[in-house]
C-alpha cells in the first residue's frame, strides 16, 4: 500500500535536520564573508606561508560546497512538500503520469518519472578535454606554412633525456627526418658566420642528415 503520510514525514524530518546543521553551523561560517584573513581569523595574510593561505581557501571553498549542497537539498524539499498542501505529489512535472510510489520511497524529492530524470540536471564536461588528445592534433610536420616547435617536438625533446629507451610506446626520436629550428630546407645544412652572406665563399656546407634528407625528398 502507497503510505504517502511516511513520505511527507520523512521530507518534513530531513528539513528539520538539514535546517539545524545549518543552524549550528553557523551557515557554514560564510556571513563572516570570504575574505581570507575573516576565515582565518587573522589580522593579516602578509606572514602566513602561502600553502597555509592554500589550505585556508581550500576550506572556504568546501565550506561553499557543503552550504550550497544543503541549501539545494533544503530547497528540494521545501518544493515537495508544497507539493503535497496543492495536491499534486507524485505526479510527474512533464508527462502528467503518476511517479512508481518506489521511485518516490527511494527519492521523496523526485519531480519526475524516471525517463525524464536527466532533464533535472545539467552536466558539462571538463575544459581539459579540449587538449587531452593525442599528438596527432599538436603535430605539424605535414603543413608546409607551420614552422613552430609543436607538441611533438617537445615531446621528442624531454624523451631524450629518458635514461631508459625505448620504455613508452613509439618513443624512438626519429629527429633526422625533421627539420626542428629551420624555416628552409637548405638551412639544415647550409649555414654562415655572424656577418651573415657574403658570396659563395662564405656559405659553409654540411653533409649530415639534414642534406641526406633533402635528397631523399627530391
Amino acid at each position: 500500500m502507497e503510505d504517502y503520510a511516511r513520505l511527507k514525514n520523512k521530507l518534513e524530518e530531513q528539513k528539520k535536520i538539514l535546517s539545524e546543521r545549518l543552524k549550528t553551523s553557523d551557515d557554514y561560517g560564510l556571513s563572516r564573508g570570504f575574505a581570507s584573513s575573516n576565515s582565518s581569523g587573522e589580522l593579516s595574510q602578509y606572514d602566513n606561508h602561502p600553502a597555509d593561505s592554500a589550505t585556508d581557501l581550500y576550506e572556504r571553498e568546501k565550506d561553499i560546497a557543503l552550504h550550497e549542497q544543503v541549501v539545494l537539498e533544503l530547497s528540494a524539499i521545501e518544493h515537495a512538500l508544497s507539493k503535497f498542501a496543492n495536491g499534486t505529489y507524485g505526479i510527474c512535472e512533464v508527462t502528467g503520469q503518476k511517479i512508481p510510489y518506489e521511485r518516490l520511497e527511494a527519492k521523496p524529492t523526485a519531480r519526475t518519472i524516471i525517463q525524464h530524470a536527466d532533464n533535472n540536471h545539467h552536466f558539462s564536461r571538463p575544459v581539459e578535454e579540449d587538449v587531452l588528445e593525442d599528438f596527432g592534433k599538436f603535430n605539424f610536420d605535414k603543413a608546409e606554412d607551420e614552422t613552430q616547435f609543436d607538441a611533438e617536438d617537445a615531446w621528442q625533446a624531454v624523451a631524450r633525456f629518458n635514461e631508459l629507451s625505448m620504455v613508452f610506446e613509439d618513443s624512438s626520436l626519429d629527429e633526422n627526418s625533421e627539420l626542428i629550428g629551420y624555416v628552409e630546407e637548405i638551412e639544415g645544412f647550409l649555414s654562415t658566420g655572424i656577418e651573415g652572406y657574403k658570396g659563395e665563399e662564405s656559405v659553409d656546407f654540411q653533409r649530415n642528415s639534414h642534406y641526406d634528407h633533402y635528397l631523399n625528398d627530391r
